[in-house]
């Protein structure tokens, strides 16, 4: 659902009419990025999960609430920054009744660049977060792009501002609680490089 007080992002209808990929068939909808149209700071995840593909809004599920954490942590309001993934279908293999995550190819990366090129564009941020290397390929257009030769690397792509850290599912997927923390940690870190960034363009 979007935002409270929001109406549906306007390309939700063609967003769901999108067959540039096969990944339609099997989603329950198509989910465009939420958040302010001239946003400073934009948010690229990798995909919709099962909570986002059932709602139709991005990061409202786990991993949602865990990027929640990791922004306020970094002084970030929810509500201040635009919200959106690579890839606007769930993608999911069925295990059971369940539907777990599966990893867009590459392909299809590529068939919804169309869609994350015109939020870039419409929303127009200066510093761009790539959330996991799925998400940093598709904002920087680059196949062989890992994330472990960018983490503690801002670069200019396209005269904004890129930084790339961690998915916060990655965090939910650490086996302890040293691991847990030191990924959120890092994602709290590259937020907060995010805001000194945004600062400094500010003055």
């Amino acid at each position: 659902m979007p935002s409270p007080g929001k109406n549906p992002p306007p390309d939700k209808p063609h967003l769901d009419a999108c067959r540039r990929c096969e990944l339609w068939r099997n989603a329950t909808q198509g989910v465009p990025g939420d958040g302010p149209r001239h946003a400073r700071v934009m948010l690229v995840g990798e995909q919709p999960g099962a909570q986002e593909d059932q709602q139709g809004a991005p990061f409202v599920g786990p991993a949602g609430h865990m990027l929640d954490e990791a922004l306020a942590r970094a002084g970030l309001a929810r509500d201040s920054v635009f919200m959106t993934n690579a890839v606007k279908h769930f993608k999911f293999e069925l295990r059971g009744k369940r539907r777990l995550h599966k990893t867009p190819a590459q392909r299809e990366v590529d068939a919804c660049g169309y869609w994350l090129e015109k939020e870039i564009r419409d929303v127009d941020p200066d510093i761009i977060v790539a959330l996991g290397a799925t998400a940093a390929r598709a904002v920087l257009g680059e196949k062989r792009v890992t994330l472990s030769t960018l983490m503690d690397t801002a670069v200019v792509h396209d005269g904004r501002v890129v930084i790339a850290t961690y998915h916060p599912s990655f965090v939910l997927r650490q086996r302890d609680e040293a691991g847990r923390k030191a990924a959120f940690d890092r994602i709290v870190a590259s937020l907060r490089h995010a805001v000194r960034t945004a600062a400094k363009q500010q003055r």
